[in-house]
C-alpha cells in the first residue's frame, strides 16, 4: 500500500507523482487487492471559489462563525463504518488512564462530544431545527429553553444517537473537485451500502455478527 502525504510537492509535480505511484501499483499487482492500493489523504486543496460562495454555503448571513462538522466524523457516522469497528477506546488509552471512565464504542465519544457542545454535527438533531421556534412559541418558551427541556425529556434526540433512522440521513451533499462516491471515498463499499443503499462488496461482518462491543450511546439496528 502507498500512503501519500504532504511530503510530495503537489503544487508542481502532482501529475508526475501520481503517474509514478499508479505505475508501481500496477507493476506489483496491488490494484484491486484487499489491503493493497493507494491511500491518498492530503487536506490542502486551496478552494479559490470558496471566498465567494461561503456566505451562502455556511449561512454566514444568519450567524458567525459557522460551526463546521469534521468530515471524518461525518462519514464514519453516515456510512455506518462504526458498525464494523473492532478497535476499542481502551486499546488507545495511556496505561496511566482510568479505563473505567472510557467505556463503550469509539462512536460513543463522538456522540458525547456533540452532547457537550464540543463537536458540531450535521444533522444536529432528530427534528428539523426550523420547526423548533414554532413549537417553542406554542409552548410559551424561548427556543433555547424549549430545546434544552426537550433534550432532557427525550422528545428531541441528537441525530447521531440514531444514525440509521431514515429521518437522520444526509439529504444534500455538494462535492468540490472530487469523485467521492466513485473512487476517492475512504470506505467506499460502506458508502455504497449505507449512504446510497445500493450494490456493494463489503466482505467483513458487522459487530452484531461478530459479537463485538456495541455502542452505548447509539441505537443499534440489525
Amino acid at each position: 500500500m502507498i500512503i501519500v502525504g504532504a511530503g510530495l510537492n503537489h503544487w508542481f509535480h502532482l501529475d508526475m507523482n501520481y503517474r509514478g505511484l499508479i505505475n508501481m501499483l500496477i507493476f506489483c499487482g496491488c490494484v484491486g487487492q484487499s489491503g493493497g492500493g493507494w491511500a491518498h489523504y492530503v487536506g490542502q486543496e486551496k478552494l479559490r471559489p470558496q471566498t465567494g460562495w461561503q456566505p451562502l454555503a455556511f449561512a454566514l448571513d444568519w450567524q458567525r462563525p459557522a460551526r463546521h462538522m469534521n468530515s471524518t466524523s461525518y462519514f464514519y457516522n453516515h456510512s455506518s463504518q462504526w458498525r464494523y469497528e473492532t478497535v476499542t477506546a481502551q486499546e488507545l488509552l495511556s496505561p496511566m488512564a482510568d479505563k473505567s471512565r472510557y467505556s463503550g464504542h469509539l462512536i460513543d465519544f463522538n456522540v458525547r462530544a456533540e452532547r457537550m457542545g464540543w463537536l458540531p454535527s450535521a444533522p444536529q438533531l432528530g427534528v428539523n431545527p426550523l420547526r423548533i421556534a414554532d413549537e417553542a412559541k406554542k409552548a410559551g418558551m424561548t427556543p433555547v429553553d424549549y430545546t434544552v427541556k426537550s433534550l432532557k425529556e427525550g422528545s428531541i434526540r441528537f441525530a447521531a444517537e440514531q444514525p440509521e433512522n431514515g429521518k437522520n440521513h444526509p439529504r444534500n451533499l455538494f462535492i468540490w473537485r472530487s469523485n467521492l462516491l466513485g473512487s476517492s471515498g475512504k470506505g467506499h463499499e460502506y458508502m455504497l451500502k449505507y449512504l446510497l443503499g445500493t450494490e456493494n462488496g463489503i466482505q467483513g461482518k458487522d459487530l452484531g455478527k461478530q459479537g463485538g462491543v456495541k455502542p452505548e450511546e447509539v441505537e443499534w439496528r440489525g
